[in-house]
């Protein structure tokens, strides 16, 4: 049984859990891309690339600046976790070392899986499923379902929203305007 169907009834269980929300929320909204941790290191992309970025979700995702800016804006949302979900997908992939594929995978689980994380993305029962399965010997390809629902989701809902946003035009015009200047 979920801890948060428990405990739900007790007096002030709810209430602490939107205070911690909201709490959560105020530092998301008032942190800078620059003083996150975690974030890719990346050069200022390019006025090529930042037009790129419109022509497909899938060159602003090749990017680290591309994921940089979109991480920034998905904040703004309350929807960071599914970058970071995606990223460490992507940091999985790479690991070699049987110990480390499992470690990482039981952190990717417990940070963004299990229905008590705070960081928990949105996934469909057939692959929590799928998941819960494969956990029993984690391998770089465990979350590999689920990451394609985290990246086709941002990629319908969240890009036409981040096409339109203050963050990507403001950067578009800056970019635009110091390649007229050269």
């Amino acid at each position: 049984m979920c801890l948060r169907k428990r405990y739900s009834n007790t007096p002030n269980f709810n209430e602490k859990l939107k205070d911690e929300d909201d709490r959560r929320r105020k530092i998301s909204h008032d942190v800078k891309l620059e003083t996150i941790p975690n974030c890719e290191p990346s050069a200022t992309p390019t006025a090529e690339e930042v037009r790129s970025w419109a022509q497909s979700f899938d060159k602003l995702m090749k990017t680290p600046s591309g994921r940089n800016v979109f991480r920034e804006f998905l904040r703004t949302e309350y929807s960071e976790e599914n970058m970071l979900f995606w990223l460490a997908c992507e940091d999985l992939k790479n690991e070699a070392n049987k110990s480390a594929i499992e470690e990482k995978a039981r952190m990717i689980y417990e940070d963004f899986i299990s229905i008590l994380s705070p960081k928990e993305v949105s996934l469909d029962s057939r692959v929590r499923d799928v998941i819960n399965k494969k956990m029993a010997e984690p391998s770089t390809q465990t979350f590999d379902d689920a990451q394609l629902q985290i990246y086709t989701l941002m990629h319908r809902d969240s890009y036409p929203r981040f096409l339109n946003s203050s963050i990507y035009k403001s950067l578009f015009q800056r970019s635009s305007s110091t390649s007229s200047e050269s």
